[in-house]
């Protein structure tokens, strides 16, 4: 049986070939339309990098995708699969919206801020209580229930936003302007010093909050008893069981916890970007988080790049597409689904190959020489 492998090739080396396959796949459909690999990933990588503008896109879409992918890699290592990212952050904006638009011309931003992310979590994880819930009590599989709450959601949104919070006279399904109360400030200032201007880019002091999330995150699953029973619970049930561990509080709290991320997502556009609370916000960003997940191997180490790199190719794509009109949308979605599929769907797939590369490099294992006899025993 091979050793463990070392935790920066699990998160780190593994993920980085997955990609790499997945740009080596994604060169060759460019070179069946007509297109030169090389400048394709050359324009790619410089709509995402190229100057600050493009920067502050990469950071915000990574930032969204930084609160998603650790709202399903929570739940994970409690065995869990929560699905109903998109929804969670729905409602989640919801608790943003709410807190903004009764506050927002009474408080200044870094007083609405706090409220704001307390209702985005609030929000998010109260979503989340009731598929845990029955997840825990009754059995109801978590991926099921957490998809039909993604379309409650989806409506209960169209519902609120075209008519109860709807502004009067708009024809789009959405609230009021916020004021400045409910408008949080850019990073520029951050990236100013380093050369790098911004410029319009919706990049906000949420891509900070999402860096302090994962952090803590990472504390709460893997430095606290916590976060041990969490981990004991996805191993296995029955050893959680044997030990005294109450499964139906671990798995509720830790799906709240989960919906509580998804929820804090809705801070980056709705007060980062937009202004107010519209329809689809959200974009698909539930879904990209499962993505996110998996290729970062549920550690918020690896969480972090993977989603700069979403959020790289959600940026680059888009700039791809524009500089070579040949590479269409569709192609520029197919990209991203390679690297889905190979650092998620196929995360496993070159596993062995480098674990039987490293059990060559680092010798036989202590087991080996203790049943065997090193060399020098022998000798």
């Amino acid at each position: 049986m091979n050793a463990p492998l070392p935790r920066w090739v699990d998160i780190g080396l593994i993920p980085l070939i997955n990609v790499a396959v997945a740009f080596i796949v994604a060169g060759l459909v460019v070179m069946f339309v007509g297109e030169s690999p090389v400048t394709a990933a050359y324009l790619m990588v410089k709509g995402a990098f190229g100057n600050g503008y493009n920067i502050g896109f990469t950071l915000f879409y990574a930032t969204t995708f930084i609160f998603t992918g650790l709202a399903v890699a929570v739940a994970a290592h409690a065995g869990l699969f929560n699905i109903g990212g998109e929804g969670q952050a729905y409602i989640g904006g919801l608790g943003v919206g709410l807190v903004c638009l009764s506050l927002d011309s009474i408080l200044p931003w870094w007083l609405t801020f706090p409220l704001a992310i307390a209702g985005a979590a609030v929000f998010g994880a109260a979503w989340a209580y009731i598929p845990a819930l029955l997840q825990a009590t009754r059995g109801s599989h978590v991926v099921i229930t957490t998809i039909m709450f993604n379309f409650i959601a989806s409506a209960l949104m169209v519902y609120l936003l075209a008519g109860v919070l709807h502004k009067e006279g708009d024809p789009a399904p959405q609230t009021r302007d916020f004021a400045a109360g409910g408008q949080i400030p850019k990073l520029d200032w951050l990236f100013k010093p380093l050369g790098l201007d911004m410029g319009s880019s919706p990049l906000n002091i949420t891509f900070l909050l999402a860096l302090i999330a994962a952090f803590v995150v990472w504390v709460i699953i893997w430095r606290t008893r916590f976060g041990y029973e969490v981990r004991t619970l996805g191993i296995s049930p029955r050893a959680a069981k044997y030990a005294g561990m109450r499964e139906v509080r671990l798995t509720v709290l830790i799906m709240m916890i989960s919906g509580g991320l998804a929820g804090m997502m809705a801070l980056n556009p709705v007060m980062g970007d937009q202004a107010r609370l519209q329809l689809d916000f959200v974009e698909g960003a539930g879904f990209v988080g499962i993505a996110v997940a998996l290729m970062g191997r549920s550690h918020p180490a690896g969480i972090v790049p993977a989603a700069i790199l979403f959020g790289a190719l959600y940026q680059g794509g888009s700039e791809l597409a524009f500089d070579m009109p040949t590479i269409t949308r569709d192609m520029i979605v197919l990209i991203q689904g390679l690297v889905i599929l190979f650092a998620g769907a196929m995360g496993s797939l070159f596993t062995p190959a480098v674990a039987r590369v490293f059990a060559g490099v680092s010798g036989p294992s202590k087991s080996d020489r203790t049943r065997y006899g090193s060399p020098e025993e022998k000798a």
